[in-house]
């Protein structure tokens, strides 16, 4: 699986090339416009604009109605990209994949090419889920979509919904049952420019901690009338075609995660490098390098993660609701703490608005912020993965996994189609990347006891099938309970979730098997967020840290 099939080329290169150019000074990515547009809270519409003429929008739009070759792990990369040099613009432009995704998922041929059509030509969509009141209960969601003169009447209001008022489409889920219940809702897409005048009006901006510029405001329909054709899928399917399409958005969403996280430790690196102290220099420091080192690993973890889940939307479907869940509560709380202690490390200059950097560290570190309660909490992905826990476990005891499937996922191939209809609410196959574990842990046991691989790679592997095993166990011992789950399931999800973390730079890097028990079939070779593209990333001083080097060479190892 390589990172380098990703980033040094395609759009993700263009856009890298395009927003170096536009980052001099009085450019909209320079971090003193971006620092002022955040102080008025101001959208950044110049910024957006590159994007625009990069053509951002062909990876938001599946590769077969003419968006951009690479699938999933091509806009995590795109997104990323944009991330690492400002949240704020990723999220506002980002939005519209969001918005597109129910379409993706269940539209017809004709809505998913219609939509593509307008997407691709610069159109801006928005998703309209949560409510005032309501928050993540979408079951308790109160906008009503009524039959009505052969379409749809829409009466209610959605908020807070990122570009709500900027957007020119919105999908909605609305209610079309009065009893509700999980068959009571549909979805649609509504093209706000088609409605009358007067029957949808925009809430207000709301002003937030992190991301200031975005438009995180609202819709109010008061007998909005939208066509039969506006629904996606069948009337009662909103639900289901909503947490499908979680599943590829959480994914999306991490991108926004590695991006801050680089952004973040570049800032940090480049402080330490400068900054004199005791004789010499921060960065010379052993406790310096430490935290910059450990700041390194957590983020390589998290990239390997977030590629390993991009591509398993593409030959693991039928598990992204344990994958996406895993990847969307883990990666921005692992992201989360190495900004943590990198702010440590900046000392004050890591809150200061004026001096360092254009205050770029305060920025990015509010606007992370918002990335774990996006397309869900980590305690909503979390849940999700509880309520999975009995076939887990009893898949893990078992020891079986779709093999072919996962050697596909890791190899350094390009990814097929989303095959949507694939994707389930519920994984009947568990999640093969975990449930593999042991049986590459014996892989590498005998690797490493013919020297081909380090003794100590394999000591870390059968460690961590141990505590795989144990995480099983304790899934097993937790019984459904409902709204009343125990705060110790918890606890295991977050340790099914560093289970997987920790499994992905193995399964890129380590032989995949043929078949469950089988040889060695390939040897993918993964590149982490160093051997991109940015050139900031690949600054010279950066080359001389020992703890850069180090990292980089336990990574190849």
């Amino acid at each position: 699986m390589s990172g380098a099939a990703h980033w040094p080329t395609g759009l993700p290169g263009a856009l890298d090339t395009a927003i170096d150019a536009a980052a001099g000074p009085g450019g909209p990515f320079h971090p003193a416009i971006g620092a002022l547009l955040d102080a008025r809270e101001e959208f950044p519409a110049e910024a957006c604009a590159v994007l625009d003429g990069c053509g951002t929008a062909r990876a938001y739009v599946p590769a077969e109605l003419g968006g951009a070759p690479g699938g999933l792990p091509e806009l995590v990369a795109v997104l990323r990209t944009v991330a690492r040099r400002d949240v704020t613009v990723a999220v506002a432009h980002g939005k519209t994949f969001l918005g597109s995704v129910p379409t993706w998922v269940a539209g017809t041929d004709e809505q998913r090419r219609a939509l593509a059509r307008r997407v691709l030509a610069g159109a801006v969509v928005c998703w309209g889920l949560t409510e005032p009141g309501h928050g993540s209960d979408l079951l308790a969601g109160e906008l009503t979509a009524e039959p009505a003169d052969g379409g749809w009447r829409l009466d209610g209001a959605k908020w807070p919904i990122n570009n709500a008022t900027r957007g020119d489409l919105i999908s909605v889920l609305a209610r079309t049952a009065p009893e509700g219940g999980p068959r009571g809702f549909s979805q649609l897409l509504v093209d706000k420019h088609a409605l009358a005048p007067g029957s949808w009006s925009p809430l207000p901006k709301e002003p937030t901690h992190g991301i200031r510029g975005a438009d995180i405001s609202g819709i109010r329909f008061t007998g909005a009338a939208a066509p039969a054709d506006a629904l996606t899928g069948r009337p009662g399917d909103g639900l289901d075609i909503v947490l499908r399409s979680l599943q590829l958005t959480r994914t999306m969403c991490t991108s926004l995660s590695l991006g801050a996280g680089e952004h973040a430790l570049r800032l940090a690196h480049d402080f330490a490098a400068g900054r004199a102290m005791y004789g010499t220099t921060l960065l010379r420091l052993p406790l310096a390098r430490r935290v910059l080192g450990r700041a390194a690993a957590s983020l390589a973890l998290a990239d390997a993660a977030s590629l390993l889940a991009a591509r398993a939307a593409h030959h693991l479907p039928g598990e992204m609701s344990v994958v996406s869940a895993a990847v969307k509560a883990g990666v921005p709380e692992i992201v989360q703490l190495a900004v943590d202690d990198l702010a440590e490390l900046l000392g004050a200059r890591g809150f200061l608005t004026e001096h360092h950097a254009h205050g770029a560290f305060q920025k990015l570190e509010r606007d992370h912020r918002i990335v774990a309660i996006f397309d869900g909490s980590t305690a909503v992905n979390r849940a999700s993965l509880i309520n999975q826990f009995p076939v887990l476990a009893r898949l893990h005891h078992m020891g079986t996994y779709d093999a072919e499937s996962l050697a596909a996922t890791v190899a350094a191939q390009p990814v097929p189609p989303i095959d949507a209809g694939a994707l389930r609410l519920f994984s009947r196959t568990g999640c093969s990347v975990v449930q593999a574990l042991p049986a590459a842990a014996e892989r590498l046991g005998a690797l490493a006891a013919a020297g081909a691989v380090p003794r100590r790679a394999a000591e870390l592997a059968a460690a961590l099938a141990a505590e795989v095993a144990a995480v099983a166990d304790a899934m097993a011992a937790l019984r459904p309970a409902g709204r009343n789950t125990p705060p110790e399931a918890f606890e295991t999800a977050r340790r099914y979730e560093r289970a997987l973390r920790k499994r992905a730079p193995p399964t890129c890097c380590s032989p995949t098997p043929a078949t469950s028990r089988g040889s060695p079939r390939s040897r993918p070779r993964w590149n982490g967020p160093w051997n991109s593209s940015d050139r900031a990333t690949r600054h010279p001083r950066r080359r001389t840290n020992r703890c850069w080097r180090r990292s980089r060479n336990r990574r190849r190892s």
